[in-house]
Protein backbone atom coordinates (compact mmCIF):
# COMPACT_ATOMS: atom_id res chain seq x y z
CA UNK A 1 0.00 0.00 0.00
CA UNK A 2 1.35 3.42 -0.93
CA UNK A 3 0.04 6.63 0.55
CA UNK A 4 -0.83 9.26 -2.00
CA UNK A 5 -2.88 11.38 0.39
CA UNK A 6 -1.52 12.11 3.86
CA UNK A 7 -4.49 14.01 5.30
CA UNK A 8 -7.42 11.59 5.15
CA UNK A 9 -9.51 13.00 8.03
CA UNK A 10 -10.63 9.44 8.85
CA UNK A 11 -9.00 9.67 12.28
CA UNK A 12 -10.66 12.91 13.31
CA UNK A 13 -13.12 11.02 15.52
CA UNK A 14 -10.40 9.39 17.67
CA UNK A 15 -10.18 6.13 15.75
CA UNK A 16 -7.63 4.80 13.32
CA UNK A 17 -7.61 2.00 10.79
CA UNK A 18 -5.54 -1.16 10.92
CA UNK A 19 -4.21 -2.58 7.66
CA UNK A 20 -7.16 -5.00 7.42
CA UNK A 21 -9.64 -2.11 7.57
CA UNK A 22 -10.64 -2.64 11.21
CA UNK A 23 -11.20 0.65 13.06
CA UNK A 24 -9.93 0.88 16.63
CA UNK A 25 -9.62 3.71 19.12
CA UNK A 26 -6.37 5.62 19.11
CA UNK A 27 -6.05 4.62 22.77
CA UNK A 28 -6.09 0.88 21.91
CA UNK A 29 -3.08 -1.10 23.12
CA UNK A 30 -2.27 -2.12 19.52
CA UNK A 31 -2.02 1.53 18.48
CA UNK A 32 0.15 2.31 21.53
CA UNK A 33 2.46 -0.56 20.55
CA UNK A 34 2.58 0.64 16.94
CA UNK A 35 3.43 4.14 18.14
CA UNK A 36 6.21 2.83 20.36
CA UNK A 37 7.70 0.82 17.47
CA UNK A 38 7.58 3.99 15.36
CA UNK A 39 9.22 5.98 18.15
CA UNK A 40 12.00 3.39 18.45
CA UNK A 41 12.56 3.49 14.70
CA UNK A 42 12.70 7.30 14.87
CA UNK A 43 15.15 7.20 17.77
CA UNK A 44 17.42 4.93 15.76
CA UNK A 45 17.09 7.46 12.92
CA UNK A 46 18.36 10.17 15.28
CA UNK A 47 21.28 7.91 16.23
CA UNK A 48 22.01 7.39 12.53
CA UNK A 49 22.39 11.16 12.14
CA UNK A 50 25.58 10.84 14.22
CA UNK A 51 29.01 9.84 12.93
CA UNK A 52 29.09 6.03 13.19
CA UNK A 53 31.32 3.26 11.90
CA UNK A 54 30.01 1.83 8.58
CA UNK A 55 29.35 -1.61 10.12
CA UNK A 56 27.26 -0.17 12.95
CA UNK A 57 25.42 2.06 10.48
CA UNK A 58 24.53 -0.99 8.36
CA UNK A 59 23.29 -2.89 11.44
CA UNK A 60 21.09 0.02 12.51
CA UNK A 61 19.64 0.43 9.01
CA UNK A 62 18.69 -3.27 8.94
CA UNK A 63 17.09 -2.87 12.37
CA UNK A 64 15.05 0.08 11.08
CA UNK A 65 13.73 -2.11 8.26
CA UNK A 66 12.96 -4.92 10.72
CA UNK A 67 11.06 -2.47 12.94
CA UNK A 68 9.06 -1.29 9.94
CA UNK A 69 8.21 -4.96 9.26
CA UNK A 70 7.18 -5.36 12.91
CA UNK A 71 4.88 -2.34 12.63
CA UNK A 72 3.36 -3.89 9.53
CA UNK A 73 2.52 -7.16 11.21
CA UNK A 74 1.14 -5.31 14.23
CA UNK A 75 -1.12 -3.37 11.86
CA UNK A 76 -2.22 -6.61 10.16
CA UNK A 77 -2.56 -9.04 13.09
CA UNK A 78 -3.82 -12.00 11.04
CA UNK A 79 -0.64 -12.09 8.95
CA UNK A 80 2.40 -12.99 11.05
CA UNK A 81 5.42 -12.74 8.78
CA UNK A 82 7.94 -11.67 11.41
CA UNK A 83 10.61 -14.34 10.97
CA UNK A 84 12.62 -16.11 13.65
CA UNK A 85 15.72 -15.49 11.51
CA UNK A 86 15.59 -11.85 12.61
CA UNK A 87 16.20 -12.94 16.22
CA UNK A 88 19.09 -15.21 15.17
CA UNK A 89 20.64 -12.31 13.25
CA UNK A 90 20.50 -10.13 16.38
CA UNK A 91 22.16 -12.91 18.39
CA UNK A 92 24.96 -13.02 15.80
CA UNK A 93 25.42 -9.23 15.99
CA UNK A 94 25.54 -9.30 19.79
CA UNK A 95 28.24 -11.99 19.73
CA UNK A 96 30.22 -10.15 17.03
CA UNK A 97 30.26 -6.75 18.73
CA UNK A 98 30.54 -8.01 22.30
CA UNK A 99 33.79 -9.93 21.66
CA UNK A 100 35.75 -6.67 21.28
CA UNK A 101 34.57 -5.26 24.62
CA UNK A 102 36.17 -5.61 28.03
CA UNK A 103 34.14 -7.54 30.61
CA UNK A 104 31.77 -5.46 32.70
CA UNK A 105 33.08 -4.58 36.15
CA UNK A 106 30.03 -2.62 37.23
CA UNK A 107 26.66 -1.42 35.94
CA UNK A 108 26.97 1.22 33.25
CA UNK A 109 24.97 4.44 33.30
CA UNK A 110 23.75 5.91 30.02
CA UNK A 111 26.29 8.38 28.74
CA UNK A 112 29.69 8.62 27.15
CA UNK A 113 29.70 10.19 23.71
CA UNK A 114 26.58 11.76 22.22
CA UNK A 115 26.13 8.77 19.89
CA UNK A 116 26.68 6.32 22.75
CA UNK A 117 24.10 8.12 24.88
CA UNK A 118 21.60 8.17 21.98
CA UNK A 119 22.09 4.43 21.60
CA UNK A 120 21.21 4.04 25.30
CA UNK A 121 18.02 6.05 24.70
CA UNK A 122 17.11 3.71 21.83
CA UNK A 123 17.75 0.76 24.17
CA UNK A 124 15.39 2.20 26.77
CA UNK A 125 12.70 2.78 24.13
CA UNK A 126 13.14 -0.83 22.93
CA UNK A 127 12.42 -2.00 26.48
CA UNK A 128 9.24 0.10 26.52
CA UNK A 129 8.13 -1.37 23.19
CA UNK A 130 8.60 -4.80 24.73
CA UNK A 131 6.41 -3.82 27.71
CA UNK A 132 3.77 -2.35 25.38
CA UNK A 133 3.61 -5.62 23.46
CA UNK A 134 3.11 -7.57 26.70
CA UNK A 135 0.21 -5.23 27.58
CA UNK A 136 -1.25 -5.75 24.09
CA UNK A 137 -1.01 -9.53 24.43
CA UNK A 138 -2.61 -9.51 27.88
CA UNK A 139 -5.44 -7.25 26.73
CA UNK A 140 -6.17 -9.31 23.63
CA UNK A 141 -6.16 -12.49 25.70
CA UNK A 142 -8.66 -10.98 28.15
CA UNK A 143 -10.83 -9.66 25.30
CA UNK A 144 -10.91 -13.06 23.62
CA UNK A 145 -11.04 -15.11 26.86
CA UNK A 146 -9.05 -17.88 25.18
CA UNK A 147 -5.65 -19.09 26.42
CA UNK A 148 -4.23 -19.21 22.89
CA UNK A 149 -5.31 -15.62 22.22
CA UNK A 150 -2.24 -14.22 23.94
CA UNK A 151 -0.01 -16.08 21.51
CA UNK A 152 -1.98 -14.86 18.49
CA UNK A 153 -2.11 -11.23 19.64
CA UNK A 154 1.55 -10.70 18.78
CA UNK A 155 3.85 -11.63 15.96
CA UNK A 156 5.37 -14.89 17.16
CA UNK A 157 8.96 -13.69 17.51
CA UNK A 158 8.35 -10.04 18.40
CA UNK A 159 9.09 -10.26 22.14
CA UNK A 160 12.26 -12.27 21.54
CA UNK A 161 13.34 -9.76 18.89
CA UNK A 162 12.82 -6.73 21.13
CA UNK A 163 14.55 -8.38 24.07
CA UNK A 164 17.61 -9.16 21.91
CA UNK A 165 17.43 -5.74 20.27
CA UNK A 166 17.72 -3.97 23.61
CA UNK A 167 20.72 -6.19 24.42
CA UNK A 168 22.33 -5.35 21.08
CA UNK A 169 21.74 -1.62 21.58
CA UNK A 170 23.45 -1.87 24.98
CA UNK A 171 26.44 -3.60 23.40
CA UNK A 172 26.51 -1.09 20.52
CA UNK A 173 26.45 1.82 22.98
CA UNK A 174 29.60 0.37 24.55
CA UNK A 175 31.22 -0.15 21.14
CA UNK A 176 30.33 3.37 20.01
CA UNK A 177 31.78 4.84 23.22
CA UNK A 178 34.93 2.78 22.77
CA UNK A 179 35.31 3.94 19.17
CA UNK A 180 34.66 7.55 20.21
CA UNK A 181 37.22 7.16 23.02
CA UNK A 182 34.53 8.18 25.52
CA UNK A 183 34.81 6.64 28.96
CA UNK A 184 31.96 4.48 30.12
CA UNK A 185 30.03 5.95 33.02
CA UNK A 186 29.96 3.43 35.86
CA UNK A 187 27.32 3.30 38.56
CA UNK A 188 28.72 4.30 41.93
CA UNK A 189 27.08 2.49 44.84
Amino acid sequence: MRLSKITTRTGDNGTTGLADGTRVGKDHARIAALGSVDELNSQIGVLLAEHLAPGIRAVLLKIQNDLFDLGGVLALPAQDTFAESKVAWLDDQIAHYNKSLPPLREFILPGGSRAGALCHVARAVARRVERDLVVLAQGDALDNAKPEARQKALPQHALLYLNRLSDLLFVLSRVINKEDKAAEVFWEH
